[in-house]
């Protein structure tokens, strides 16, 4: 199996991800896979695992569209979106773009799952009470192009 294979099973499972297929998902990760995203660094299977369940308990309808898939030297790297709505929040509509760099072993099982995306605009300014600050925030790092 090459890793353009091992991608497309992934990005099968990934795409089709809900409460009842997340075992599909785990079956594709190795004992000692990595998973890191701008909140969370877990190990194993277990940690794997929990991740996505914790996204079922606290999102609505999450659901991920791969748009692109790219070969590296090392790694598949993936473009998606995420999107769906933060359970308790009734507006708090999710919709991140981000891409995840997948590093599989000889026996295209995934050994590292590592997700980019940006949490301080795509998600933390657009909640209550935090969002205030982190738009300030993010002002201040924004260019300020002359007119």
């Amino acid at each position: 199996m090459t890793n353009m294979d091992a991608a497309d099973a992934y990005r099968y499972a990934f795409e089709h991800l809900t409460p009842d297929t997340l075992d599909d998902l785990v079956a594709l990760a190795a004992a000692d896979i990595v998973f890191a995203d701008p909140f969370n660094t877990v190990h194993g299977k277990d940690g794997f695992r929990q991740i996505f369940a914790h996204m079922f308990a606290t999102c609505d309808a999450p659901q991920f569209v791969v748009s692109d898939i790219a070969a590296g030297h090392h790694a598949i790297y993936m473009r998606w979106t995420m999107t769906g709505q933060i359970s308790g929040y009734p507006k708090q509509v999710l919709h991140l773009d981000g891409m995840s760099e997948i590093h599989f072993n000889d026996d295209g099982l995934v050994t590292k799952h590592i997700d980019h995306w940006d949490s301080a605009s795509q998600l933390l300014q657009t909640l209550p009470y935090i969002g205030w600050i982190t738009r300030r925030i993010l002002r201040l790092f924004r260019l300020k192009m002359p007119k």
